[in-house]
């Protein structure tokens, strides 16, 4: 066998040789005539050219330098290559800018195409037997007799190796074209559904309608963007007379003793079923198919529902988009406007004052640390509070609720966050901002303070004087006066109309992207899905940031594709350390194959606990409720693996209990902090508001003063950085004010000692000079 492939070799060189003695030398290769290499064509099957990928994201794949197969035949028909003059050739060969192109129509771009030179240069000059032929090539070209072009499809061999996903691109394109997503539910395109638009403000009864069509039916589904709805939906319909489950994340909760599916459900979103008849469907709060994050699930839920009626509610902003894309299924909108049952006005005044607070005022921020700083304010006058905010466990926040509309309760003050906006029910006559800023994170993943839209200001605002509530007319203001003009002017705004509906790689897509680049992590396989995604004009591609970062947090654990997806996807806050510490030991004790059971549990989080003594114990138990909420998570997708649901989810009430006791002494919990950061109290008694963001106007006051006056660029930087420690929450507003002043005296005292200074030093100057 060796000998036959020896002599075909031979064989081969001599007609090389023959042919180069009767021909002139070959002329450099134009893009395209290199054998068996065709350009690739476009694959989309409109008019449209496919964008370019992202080649940063293609991460190279380490090629064994294995010897060859046949041995050093290459340099027993040859000679041994001198590295020198190989380096030369090769070095050469780089520079063409024919070689350049010609790789460029091939996929590699300049990026790639040096990567992979690098790549292709080391591993010739480091093993120490090639293949035959790429030897016998080298080795002509070294002596004169071949020319260097001829490099470049041995080259291409390796930058494939390197870069699978050269060979398969078109493939790749194809799993992610996401231009027709009604596509993906075949279901739903086999019947004639019928949409039926509930347009309205809050309080305006929307919902209510959709509600009455869905327990009127004999079957159907309910679909809201919180735990809370649809739990307030699931108690309405059993106390109908409608037997309904109750279907969410962390909980699966059936009416039937014997297990049995009711025909009716109410589900979060992301839960819903697109493959379950219904006669009736309702998906609330259409507007958030835009949500950056979670606006597939919206998408999802229109596209693929099978019901006979679809009932979507929301803000009339959307109906010109639902419309639209209901227009590419074939399916016509019924719109149903309504009118605010009750009235709202904003007020003429600003609160300025916490003094002059009422009964059944709620103020609203959108900090943590403004939250505890206000209520600490409220409890030195001699008033009760309640306080409700997005981590809070839901019990906790429907007893802090009950707890304010309770009219026998001496608690009339609410402190919440934007967290009201939808989800409780309360009983409030006036709606105060405290703040008009609100943290965000942007494109690029950076934290920043951005105003609220006005689409967030009516949702916040509306919850003032609702209909059921014991105050039929509602009022709306601000804490600082600066900042109710600006206030006046959000909410006299249109609300943005809603132009892109958001979409989700699914775990079959990225398990047949991970079938062509096996050796691609989770996360490059998702930035390079993205990156060669399609969408049309319609819908955009969600953030993917969160699922990456568990992505990356897991990669070095070993997991097959589909267990490691269904990871990535659980809803954590990756702001708390302690969650994120479970996350990986969950995932890790998951590899190794060792169900996560009931004793494992309590020992990691220390079970039991006990009532929290000042607020970082409270923030702890927070997070606590977020691991025995991910561990219910887990318990649904993998049941073997996570197997006492039960117990978990019992010690999880208790531990509830456990918070609400501390919410409730909140603001002794406070003073507890206080004395235990002596540095951090005294600030809090400097003002009437106590420790509060500053009011819009002088934050923007500041930003303009800084623009315009170059000298004051210390200041700025002074200033962003602070900003970014209230952020934080190592500062609060007042105490970095404080700490302006007096960078500014000091500041001050500096210049005038170097001016005294230099005084000092020119007079001894002029005794020297006498």
């Amino acid at each position: 066998m060796a000998l036959n492939r020896c002599a075909d070799l031979l064989r081969r060189r001599c007609c090389s040789l023959l042919c180069r003695a009767v021909a002139p030398p070959p002329a450099p290769l134009s893009s395209g005539s290199l054998l068996g290499f065709v350009p690739p064509l476009s694959r989309s099957s409109s008019d449209r050219t496919p964008r370019a990928p992202d080649t940063s994201l293609f991460v190279p794949v380490a090629v064994k330098n294995d010897e060859a197969g046949d041995g050093a035949v290459g340099a027993e028909l040859t000679q041994t290559l001198d590295k020198g003059e190989l380096l030369k050739v090769l070095n050469k060969f780089y520079k063409r800018k024919e070689m350049q192109k010609l790789a460029a129509d091939q996929g590699l771009d300049a990026r790639l195409f040096h990567q992979a030179f690098i790549s292709f240069r080391k591993c010739v000059l480091e093993m120490n037997i090639l293949s035959a032929d790429l030897h016998i090539i080298l080795s002509d070209i070294c002596c004169g007799a071949g020319h260097i072009d001829d490099i470049f499809p041995y080259f291409m061999r390796h930058a494939k190796q390197i870069f699978p996903m050269l060979d398969c691109m078109d493939d790749l394109r194809k799993i992610s074209d996401l231009r027709v997503p009604a596509n993906w539910y075949p279901e739903a395109r086999a019947i004639q559904r019928k949409i039926i638009f509930h347009a309205g403000p809050t309080n305006s009864g929307k919902t209510y309608h959709a509600i009455q069509r869905y327990l009127e039916a004999k079957s159907g589904v309910y679909c809201g963007p919180l735990k809370l709805l649809a739990h307030e939906i699931f108690e309405k319909s059993n106390a109908a007379g409608v037997p309904c489950d109750l279907v969410t994340g962390e909980e699966r909760t059936f009416v039937d003793p014997e297990g049995k599916q009711s025909n009716h459900v109410a589900c979060t979103i992301e839960m819903c079923s697109v493959t379950t008849p219904y006669e009736v469907a309702v998906i609330d709060e259409i507007q958030m198919i835009r949500d950056p994050s979670r606006g597939w699930a919206w998408t999802r839920a229109l596209l693929g529902l099978c019901a006979e009626e679809i009932h979507v509610c929301g803000e009339a902003a959307a109906i010109s988009f639902i419309t639209e894309l209901m227009f590419t299924t074939g399916e016509e909108v019924e719109v149903h406007n309504y009118k605010r049952l009750t009235p709202f006005s904003i007020s003429d005044q600003a609160v300025e004052n916490l003094d002059n607070l009422e009964p059944g005022d709620c103020i609203v921020c959108f900090s943590k640390n403004d939250i505890y700083s206000v209520s600490r304010q409220i409890e030195i006058r001699g008033l009760e509070c309640a306080v409700i905010y997005g981590s809070l466990p839901p019990g906790t926040k429907l007893a802090q609720a009950k707890k304010f509309n309770d009219p026998d309760d001496p608690c009339k003050i609410l402190v919440a966050t934007d967290a009201i906006g939808m989800g409780l029910n309360l009983s409030i006559r006036r709606i105060i901002f405290n703040s008009l800023v609100k943290p965000s994170v942007n494109e690029k993943g950076e934290k920043e303070l951005v105003t609220i839209s006005t689409s967030q200001a009516l949702q916040i605002a509306g919850r003032a004087g609702r209909f059921s509530s014991v105050f039929k007319e509602g009022m709306v203001t601000t804490m600082h006066r600066d900042d109710l003009p600006v206030l006046k002017e959000i909410l006299s705004r249109p609300v943005d109309p809603i132009e892109t509906a958001g979409l989700h790689p699914t775990a079959e897509q990225i398990e047949m992207f991970a079938y062509h680049l096996p050796d691609a992590t989770l996360s490059n396989l998702i930035d390079i899905f993205v990156s060669l995604s399609q969408v049309d004009g319609l819908y955009f591609v969600c953030n993917i940031d969160d699922f990456k970062f568990l992505a990356d947090m897991i990669q070095h654990i070993p997991l097959n594709l589909r267990s490691r997806y269904v990871f990535c996807t659980a809803p954590i806050n990756k702001k708390q350390p302690f969650v994120c510490t479970s996350f990986l030991k969950f995932a890790r004790q998951f590899s190794r194959d060792e169900p996560l059971t009931f004793d494992w549990v309590c020992r990691h989080i220390s079970w039991p606990l006990v009532a929290p003594k000042n607020i970082k114990d409270l923030v702890h138990l927070e997070a606590v409720h977020d691991v025995l909420d991910l561990y219910l998570w887990l318990s649904y997708r993998f049941m073997d693996m996570f197997p006492d649901a039960n117990l978990v989810r019992e010690i999880q009430q208790e531990l509830d209990g456990i918070i609400q006791v501390g919410v409730r002494n909140i603001t002794r919990l406070i003073r507890t902090t206080e004395a235990q950061s002596p540095s951090s109290g005294s600030e809090s008694k400097t003002s009437g508001l106590g420790p509060q963001s500053p009011s819009l106007a002088l934050r923007r006051a500041r930003a303009s003063k800084s623009q315009a006056n170059v000298k004051e660029g210390n200041r700025t930087m002074e200033h962003s950085l602070g900003s970014r420690l209230v952020q934080e929450g190592l500062l609060t507003p007042d105490l970095l004010q404080q700490l302006r002043k007096e960078w500014s005296r000091d500041h001050n005292q500096s210049g005038n000692f170097t001016k005294g200074t230099a005084g000092t030093v020119n007079k001894n100057k002029k005794k020297k000079k006498k």
